[in-house]
């Protein structure tokens, strides 16, 4: 495949045929005055006058929402001037609506009483804001850009589990084979490529907030799980990050238990992290018109325009009918530069996306920095209809870039025509991150919250082999990772690519595993004929339950580093809340997916034992979580049980 030289780079000028925008360059318009706003907050509480915690509150039309805190607390530190619509939802209650009228400066208090609903199924929990897009009305009354919103349920509530899709619905999702129980006799080693991609857990955000369950194929376990951070110990060596692990029981199969494997990932201050030399490819097509894809789009970038400092460098290349460089690198410290250059994009046109991606990837090489942190970050929904739109071509033309040093991190965005499979494809080749933003919130998580894990790699290539100790381990299962599996001969081979971990990341992995003398498990049969496998003496004697190696190379390097530690098999009763709520939500994915290996786990127990394990939860994620499990219960035809508040 040939890309064309770096000085064969040149901004395009725009016009309004072929991106719908107001522009030819962006020096071409006077810079609009920044937008007025102010500040509104509350409490939620119920009829009691109790506060209600991780309760939503959505201004209706646009991307800002918020939870309450413990004290049913919320706050909007800058909505804009005018009437707005506010809308408050907690699973299990009615939801409620207020308008107010936000002025410059100024601060508006407005609460709210939720009632719990006599009939759950028709109050669910609204987290995603594009939903709220139903009400034109009040979107044009904050002066949002009225637009028809695709239908966002690809499978009906009525029926979650069936395969069958509404008109007009073009969501691609790979189908998912799940990891079965192996003998560690005849294989003891399990090898895989880390993930740190959590784009499933808010796709499934997404289903069960518009009052669906997801297709089963769209629930990743490792993403689920990898969705929540984890105290496990910073490292304290040469070593980027620090490898923990846990043996715990297993809440669905009580003669079993769980390993647990943690990564935690060297945290970075932001002033000590490189200078980053960032392209933003923005998908500004058609079917990008609808509120929870580029408006949503331009609110992400503004985040993350906010945490650049005047050392990195932003250009931004969009794509329609054709690909055009809209604004050239610029210094992060010229913010108005570049918020001024997002706020004039519209949607309209098909879908260049080869041709973007390729410009994206040339502006990037012809200012690369060589001890710099160079990436393309894509934000579309997926949808490739013109030019390079298969997927090979599509992956050859990031893994050659790839090599070059530019990674690329992917978001995904909207309803109706979200190209997950592709999204994924592309990051994972892209040594870089894949998210799915369903929120403003979700946007503030991944760009400012955990800032230097989307952005900055400091481990690459890193892959994970177990081997299981067959004196003491009868079976074992790894719990997701099935699009990350690798052959055993893959780990010392450092041409094979695998994951990264970024600055602060955390990874975690699940197996499930069998002991000696426990029940025995369907297994396929995979005895040999010529050869006879045993043990050696020293294992039987040994009180290691398995050993974990680990291979990685340093972002610019070539040569993988081998790590190495073994776990004893000391089973505790009282795994740690970590483990507790890791495996909540292992067992929750594997509800949704309807899995032959759930066991006798159930809707309720998940509820109960994240509760047990939510701790302190500063940002309510885990509080979300077990919303989630609620709405998701509902959705099953499960009922509350006796004396639940919800």
């Amino acid at each position: 495949m040939r890309f064309p030289r770096p000085s064969a780079v040149r901004r395009v000028p725009l016009v309004a045929s072929l991106f719908c925008l107001t522009l030819t360059t962006v020096g071409a318009a006077p810079a609009p005055a920044a937008a007025a706003s102010g500040r509104v907050e509350g409490r939620i509480t119920d009829a009691a006058g109790r506060p209600l915690a991780d309760a939503q509150v959505l201004a209706v039309g646009t991307a800002f929402n918020v939870l309450t805190d413990a004290a049913g607390s919320y706050v909007f530190t800058s909505l804009p001037e005018g009437r707005v619509v506010l809308r408050a939802a907690k699973v299990g209650y009615g939801a409620a609506e207020n308008a107010v009228v936000v002025r410059a400066g100024h601060t508006v208090t407005q609460d709210f009483t939720l009632t719990p609903a006599p009939r759950a199924a028709e109050e669910r929990l609204e987290l995603s804001s594009a939903l709220m897009m139903r009400s034109a009305d009040a979107a044009a009354s904050i002066g949002m850009t009225k637009a028809a919103s695709p239908s966002p349920y690809p499978w009906p509530a009525d029926e979650p589990w069936r395969r069958q899709r509404e008109p007009g619905n073009t969501e691609a999702y790979a189908r998912i084979e799940e990891n079965r129980f192996l003998a560690a006799m005849t294989n003891p080693l399990s090898t895989f490529s880390i993930d740190v991609d959590a784009a499933s857990y808010s796709n499934v955000r997404r289903f069960l907030s518009a009052g669906s369950l997801p297709p089963a194929d769209a629930v990743r376990l490792e993403e689920m799980v990898n969705y929540f951070t984890y105290r496990y110990p910073e490292p304290d060596g040469s070593d980027p990050f620090a490898i923990t692990t846990e043996v715990g029981p297993c809440p669905w199969a009580a003669d079993h238990r769980l390993v647990r494997i943690g990564l935690q990932g060297r945290r970075i201050p932001t002033d000590k992290l490189p200078p980053s030399n960032l392209v933003f490819l923005i998908d500004v097509s058609g079917s990008m018109m609808s509120a929870d894809k580029l408006p949503l789009v331009k609110q992400a970038f503004r985040a993350l325009v906010g945490e650049l400092r005047p050392q990195d460098r932003v250009a931004i290349v969009v794509y329609a009918g054709a690909a055009g460089l809209v604004l050239p690198p610029t210094s992060g410290g010229d913010k108005r530069a570049i918020l001024d250059a997002l706020d004039r994009l519209e949607a309209g046109g098909s879908t260049a996306g080869g041709a973007g991606l390729r410009l994206a990837y040339d502006v990037a090489r012809e200012h690369f920095l060589r001890e710099g942190n160079n990436r393309v970050i894509l934000a579309t929904d997926g949808d490739f209809n013109v030019g390079v739109s298969s997927d090979a071509e599509m992956i050859r033309l990031v893994e050659a870039r790839r090599s070059e040093g530019t990674f690329l991190t992917v978001l995904g965005f909207g309803t109706g025509n979200l190209k997950d499979t592709k999204m994924e494809q592309m990051a994972d080749k892209g040594n870089g991150h894949y998210a799915y933003i369903d929120t403003f919130r979700e946007a503030q998580k991944v760009f400012v919250q955990e800032f230097g894990g989307t952005l900055f790699t400091i481990a690459k290539d890193v892959k994970i082999q177990v081997e299981f100790n067959p004196a003491r381990v009868q079976a074992y299962r790894l719990l997701g990772y099935e699009n990350r599996m690798l052959a055993k001969e893959d780990f010392a081979d450092d041409t094979k690519d695998a994951g990264e971990l970024g600055a602060g990341h955390t990874v975690t992995a699940l197996y499930e595993v069998v002991p000696v003398g426990a029940k025995a498990v369907a297994l396929v049969d995979d005895s040999l004929v010529y050869q006879h496998v045993s043990l050696r003496p020293e294992a039987g004697r040994s009180d290691d339950l398995l050993t974990v190696r680990l291979r990685y190379k340093q972002p610019a390097g070539s040569t993988s580093r081998l790590l190495s530690s073994t776990v004893a098999d000391r089973n505790s009763a009282h795994a740690s809340e970590d483990m507790r709520f890791a495996s909540a939500v292992a067992a929750f994915a594997m509800l949704l997916r309807d899995s032959d290996n759930k066991g006798s786990v159930t809707f309720d127990q998940v509820i109960d034992l994240a509760r047990s394990a939510r701790g302190s939860d500063p940002e309510g994620y885990r509080g979300e979580f077990i919303g989630l499990v609620e709405a998701a219960r509902t959705l099953r035809g499960g009922q509350a049980p006796e004396g639940d508040p919800r």
